[in-house]
């Protein structure tokens, strides 16, 4: 077995199944940020934007939460200050006052099964393994469902397409949905025992950084602090994909991952750009994405997404005066 997939393996095996694992660096005031899963190469990108974020008077602690509903809860209850996931669905169900703060990647997944299986059809009736229930591979298995008029079985899941991988390389699971880089990675590796299934295209938006709509107001200027680290390591990534690797900090949650990880991240994310899921490509979406998940934005709002998503030089903008006007649809 190829020595990135081992490590894969290890290191899901070594993340304890607890509640919650909460890091905090040095000051005392410091944002919360609820993760709905252990920190990965998926995460990279997103730790490098934190550093900037500190090195600009902005401190943080994180919590990795081993549910995404219990992320999400976190942040509405306020024991957490800003959230790491996909809360669309409770946005939905519930009409939560939580409201998108930066829109992280595009929804471009893969379901990828053992030899068992060769088209979406064969997957009727069958276990299915996805990342978090009512985030986006929940979103898209549902959307399979609808458009090929089918039904998963049973559905389990496991935080972060490399955590599937190992798990479908382990025999623990014969069919999930993945991201396009741990795609490439298996198919490069074990392309002859694992199919990639003809998948329709699907156009929606996937991890997002959110907030209560409360503390946002009332922290704007390290909210602003936030967004504007995002966009700038979102414009950096887009020009040289390898500056993830480069500012990662060796002490930090990304810097402890196995080398045969680290040694992969300029893959990872070079893939990612190149598909357009990270990067200028995918943020280009973002306003058509906010209106997509039933959030009204008056005009004036949409110019401001758009303007904070070109990956230029002119990408920041007051973000609580952006969310001030973006209400809940209640579609």
């Amino acid at each position: 077995m190829n020595k990135i997939l081992k490590a894969a393996i290890a290191f899901c095996l070594a993340v304890p199944f607890i509640t919650m694992m909460t890091v905090s660096s040095a000051k005392a005031d410091k944002i919360r940020i609820a993760l709905a899963e252990t920190p990965s190469d998926e995460l990279a990108a997103f730790f490098v934007a934190l550093e900037r974020a500190k090195a600009n008077g902005l401190d943080y602690e994180w919590t990795a939460f081993s549910d995404e509903e219990l992320a999400i809860q976190a942040v509405l209850s306020g024991q957490m200050d800003i959230g790491f996931g996909t809360p669309y669905a409770a946005m939905q169900r519930s009409r939560a006052p939580i409201r998108i703060v930066f829109q992280l990647s595009k929804l471009k997944f893969f379901p990828v099964t053992s030899k068992k299986y060769s088209k979406l059809e064969d997957l009727n009736g069958e276990p299915i393994m996805l990342h978090s229930r009512g985030g986006g591979t929940d979103s898209i298995a549902n959307v399979i469902e609808d458009k090929l008029d089918i039904k998963f079985g049973k559905r389990s899941y496991v935080p972060g397409s490399s955590n599937r991988i190992a798990a479908l390389i382990a025999g623990q699971t014969d069919a999930t949905i993945v991201d396009l880089s741990n795609k490439n990675k298996l198919m490069k590796l074990q392309g002859d025992k694992f199919n990639v299934l003809p998948m329709f295209e699907v156009d929606a938006s996937d991890e997002a950084l959110f907030g209560n709509l409360d503390w946002i107001k009332a922290n704007e200027k390290d909210v602003d602090i936030f967004v504007k680290a995002l966009l700038s390591v979102w414009r950096d990534m887009h020009k040289d994909p390898t500056i993830i690797s480069r500012e990662t900090n060796p002490d930090g949650p990304i810097g402890q991952l196995p080398k045969e990880i680290l040694d992969s991240l300029d893959g990872f994310y070079t893939d990612a750009v190149a598909g357009m899921v990270l990067g200028c490509g995918a943020a280009d979406r973002r306003s058509r994405v906010i209106e997509d998940r039933g959030l009204l934005v008056s005009e004036a709002a949409r110019r401001r997404v758009k303007l904070a998503s070109a990956c230029g030089r002119r990408a920041v903008i007051p973000v609580a005066a952006l969310f001030a006007q973006i209400t809940w649809s209640g579609r």
